[in-house]
């Protein structure tokens, strides 16, 4: 999630990034879509902005990749409205103590070149996410397995074996997992895009997954890829309903396309044209009034992500008084923004974790209260920069909020402040990982999966600085500490305390400036029906009907 969707990051204001630019030819402008109608073969189409990478599941931590990956794959578990992880692709998935876990698979998962899926496939797949030698983007969620180490040694260290020591194949049904510290949220996480498993199909002669794969990945999901994705070149990406999947199907329709757009408006556009069938995030600009214009087929639904405003903290030392960094948050007036750009559908973020999961706390954040007379004050105390940047990806409908953010700075604190768009949210994202971007950026979480522990350890722990979302490059061995007993105690309740004390560090350290939750603001066509997103912000495709 990489952020703004995870550990998910979002490109998308409200959660799910939006996509095909304006003259950027994936849009039909007012003439219809020559494939509108009706009928089995007539795809559901649904907006969505460009990947970041190839289409491996290792190394998609972002919002983009992983909705279109979830429609190709079956994660080992789902989540029910009690925010409970439930099997999927799993039959059980059992511990007595929360180190060593037996995962069990349901019978009848086919990839979809046929081959049976065993339990190797899963091992396969965790082990060459972990090794350092890949490069994957979310390597770092399997620091938990005992022999970790040995795949991730650290910078500068060499490889040295294939294989953590933690991973077992018992059958072709069945493996273990044993972990190097008791963790009682294992099983929960087990629902996120990096725990896919790999077909032998995926590798190369040299152990590495192919360019070819992640361009036409095979899965065990629900949809196939009809044909390669070109990355860049590409507009529509165009699946099929797998015949052989053993879950359940749509009803009435086989194909799904998702159509890639640079920008929320033009998608929204199209889905007032009919022209698209399901945009998961309407943009800012739309929302006052999507009700009237959409009717029933505006979605308003709780959400479970965070939109911030970030700081490279270790590369920038311009933001390293958190006196500074206090004084920038102070001067954000968050409860005009979500009441007049998001006409009231978010929420000002006073905490590190949203209300829809538990550990959040009303009022935790106390450097999140607007108070612009001691935001000045104490910006100027500070000698805080005379001049800021805020940056912010283009293609998620994010303009309006950081543009008030901006005006609010220039305001309070009275500094300089230039607004810098990148054309996608890829972009950033990369210019973040290389450490090009200094300016302070907009930055959002959507979960990965329903915990506390999940808007902590991706996004702010040390290990996610080189193996997760961590574009701050946050530090805190105090953080980390409290982590890791959250992660190691007996129960979630008992976990959930020591989560909550590391949120309170992150309070007092902010790295990043917590600005808004999230609501779902979707909508869809006059051609489908019965559309619902679920908890990771993601279409649930069995249930979408043609109107």
């Amino acid at each position: 999630m990489r952020v703004t969707r995870g550990a998910r990051i979002v490109a998308g204001t409200a959660l799910l990034a939006l996509a095909v630019a304006a003259c950027g030819g994936g849009a039909t402008p007012s003439g219809g879509d020559p494939t509108a109608g009706g009928g089995e073969t007539t795809p559901v189409r649904m907006e969505l902005g460009e990947p970041q990478n190839l289409l491996v599941p290792s190394n998609t931590t972002e919002s983009e990749g992983a909705e279109l990956l979830a429609a190709v794959f079956e994660p080992l578990v789902n989540y029910d409205e009690n925010k409970q992880a439930v099997e999927a692709a799993a039959e059980s998935i059992t511990s007595e103590d929360n180190i060593t876990w037996t995962i069990k698979l349901k019978p009848g998962y086919t990839w979809h070149n046929g081959e049976p899926l065993v339990a190797q496939n899963y091992v396969d797949a965790w082990n060459y996410a972990a090794n350092q030698d890949n490069a994957q983007g979310a390597g770092y969620f399997f620091g938990r397995i005992d022999g970790y180490g040995d795949l991730a040694p650290g910078e500068g260290k060499e490889v040295t074996t294939k294989e953590m020591k933690g991973l077992k194949v018992v059958d072709d049904t069945t493996f273990t997992v044993t972990l190097a510290a008791p963790f009682s949220q294992f099983k929960v996480m087990l629902g996120y895009t990096a725990f896919y498993p790999l077909p032998k199909a995926a590798f190369g002669p040299d152990g590495k997954v192919t360019d070819a794969y992640g361009e036409q990945p095979i899965g065990q999901g629900l949809f196939k890829l009809d044909k390669p994705y070109k990355k860049g070149t590409d507009q529509t990406v165009d699946l099929t309903v797998y015949d052989k999947y053993p879950g359940t199907k749509p009803t009435g329709w086989t194909k799904l396309q998702f159509k890639l757009y640079n920008s929320a408006e033009t998608a929204y556009n199209d889905l007032q044209a009919d022209n698209i069938d399901i945009q998961d995030q309407l943009p800012a600009s739309a929302i006052a009034s999507a009700k009237t214009a959409l009717g029933d087929r505006y979605v308003d639904q709780p959400d479970a992500g965070i939109g911030y405003v970030g700081f490279p903290l270790q590369y920038n030392d311009e933001y390293k008084d958190i006196k500074v960094r206090e004084a920038i948050s102070m001067a954000i007036d968050r409860k005009t923004i979500a009441e007049t750009v998001f006409s009231g559908t978010r929420a000002p973020a006073d905490d590190f974790i949203n209300p829809a999961i538990a550990g959040y706390r009303q009022g935790a954040c106390a450097a999140c209260t607007y108070d612009p007379g001691k935001a000045k004050e104490q910006y100027a105390a500070a000698k805080g920069p005379a001049k800021l940047e805020l940056g912010y990806n283009a293609d998620g409908g994010h303009k309006e909020w950081i543009e008030a953010v901006a005006n609010n700075l220039r305001a309070n604190l009275q500094v300089e402040v230039t607004v810098k768009p990148f054309e996608k949210f890829a972009a950033i994202l990369d210019d973040l990982d290389a450490k090009k971007y200094k300016g302070m950026f907009r930055m959002g979480w959507a979960i990965d999966y329903p915990s506390a522990e999940n808007y902590l350890t991706p996004i702010f722990s040390t290990g996610a600085i080189t193996n997760g979302s961590n574009y701050a490059g946050y530090s805190n061995k105090e953080f980390d500490d409290l982590v890791a007993k959250g992660d190691q105690a007996a129960t979630a309740e008992e976990g959930l305390k020591f989560y909550q004390q590391a949120d309170d560090v992150l309070i007092r350290d902010l790295p990043y400036i917590p600005v808004y939750f999230y609501r779902n603001n979707s909508g869809y066509s006059t051609k489908v029906k019965n559309v619902k997103i679920n908890l990771l912000n993601q279409v649930e495709w069995a249930d979408v009907q043609k109107a």
